[in-house]
């Protein structure tokens, strides 16, 4: 009998099985003890090599990805993940051949069937789907299946569990750059006038004018202007206007309010106001943890035009050598373990920045490693 075989039949024993279980229910307990990441990727990569190296079907290998997603997913739920992102179809997956495409289309449609007849664990954890991307790229019937999975774990607010499918990047930055402008280009209500430099600007100046005016008229009005008037209101007023015209001044103070009175009917968003945050609230991770751990498998290290955005400073991107389908608690632990250390090391040198230092004492520096 082959080992591998004899392995198998070992590891499927009841006896074994139940121990395994045991020792990941306390692996993961002790996981729990620690930070856990609120927000953790996956880049599914692998399926294909794993289907050619075991001799099976592409779709087939697809397949057991799926699998090996359940498993991850119950494992993260369980440690305390709140959102896990998974990159499920890029749109660059379109130039693959037909076969596979519609190979892939087919299953997404089978698998969501599957997680919403068999959601246990959906609803052990509350978790509710939403999928991210270009959905015009769908056909009408899978746009209709991801429509309905979203409703039906819509109630479900204690996890998130985001499916790009079709997505890249690029695209999703583009999108929220767009929904931007759009929202720039509506005119705001008189109410929410912004708090810009050339709007104080206009309100000075046009304030100015009508005091300006109104003391050339009072000027004007009076039978009696001596020479104290004079100095006076030559005095008042710093503009270069001539005393001897206040229609003109009172039309261009007119002219000045109509402008004014224009310009605050018509009042657009400060373009200078955009900031990250604006951005942020238009991308499809809006209102989300910020991106902890992002982790891919097969040993391809780049990362293909994925959560480019939502990457920042303390971001850990880990590459394993493992094809995805292989991909279990076993090889997720040591990365989980990895992270909490360097997360506490971070909190601790944090501590210590902030703590006052004694005359003539040095701060290290963190080392930096490249994964």
């Amino acid at each position: 009998m082959h080992l591998s075989q004899v392995r198998r039949w070992i590891f499927q024993s009841p006896p074994v099985e139940w121990a395994i279980f045991q020792l990941r229910e306390l692996l993961i307990g002790a996981l729990r003890q620690g930070p856990i990441p609120q927000h953790v990727a996956f880049v599914m990569d692998g399926n294909r090599r794993f289907a050619k190296n075991h001799g099976i079907e592409t779709v087939e290998g697809h397949n057991l990805g799926f699998e090996a997603l359940a498993r991850v997913l119950e494992v993260c739920y369980k440690s305390g993940v709140r959102v896990v992102t998974i990159y499920a179809f890029s749109i660059e997956n379109f130039n693959r051949t037909k076969y596979e495409v519609d190979g892939l289309m087919n299953m997404a449609k089978v698998k969501l069937a599957q997680l919403l007849q068999h959601g246990d664990l959906l609803d052990r954890y509350g978790v509710s789907i939403r999928v991210m991307g270009q959905r015009e790229l769908l056909k009408p019937d899978l746009r209709a299946d991801i429509d309905r999975a979203a409703q039906m774990t819509s109630r479900n607010g204690d996890a998130i569990l985001n499916v790009c499918f079709p997505y890249t990047s690029h695209d999703e930055i583009t999108t929220a750059i767009k929904n931007t402008v759009i929202d720039y280009s509506k005119p705001l209500p008189v109410h929410q006038r912004p708090f810009s430099e050339s709007h104080i600007k206009q309100t000075i100046r046009s304030r100015h004018l009508s005091v300006a005016a109104s003391r050339i008229r009072d000027r004007s009005g009076s039978p009696s202007s001596g020479a104290a008037s004079d100095v006076e209101g030559s005095t008042s007023s710093s503009i270069t206007l001539h005393p001897e015209s206040p229609p003109e001044v009172s039309s261009l103070v007119v002219k000045e309010d109509e402008d004014s009175d224009d310009a605050l009917r018509n009042t657009f968003p400060d373009p200078e106001s955009i900031t990250t945050e604006v951005l942020n609230k238009h991308m499809y991770t809006a209102g989300m943890p910020p991106l902890d751990l992002l982790v891919r498998t097969s040993g391809v290290e780049r990362l293909s035009d994925f959560m480019l955005w939502q990457s920042h400073e303390k971001t850990e991107i880990v590459f394993l050598k493992c094809l995805w389908p292989e991909f279990d608690l076993w090889q997720f632990l040591p990365v989980l373990v990895e992270w909490q250390w360097r997360r506490k090391k971070f909190e601790e040198q944090g501590t210590m920045s902030r703590s006052p230092r004694r005359p003539g004492a040095t701060t290290a520096k963190p080392k930096l490693r490249s994964l």
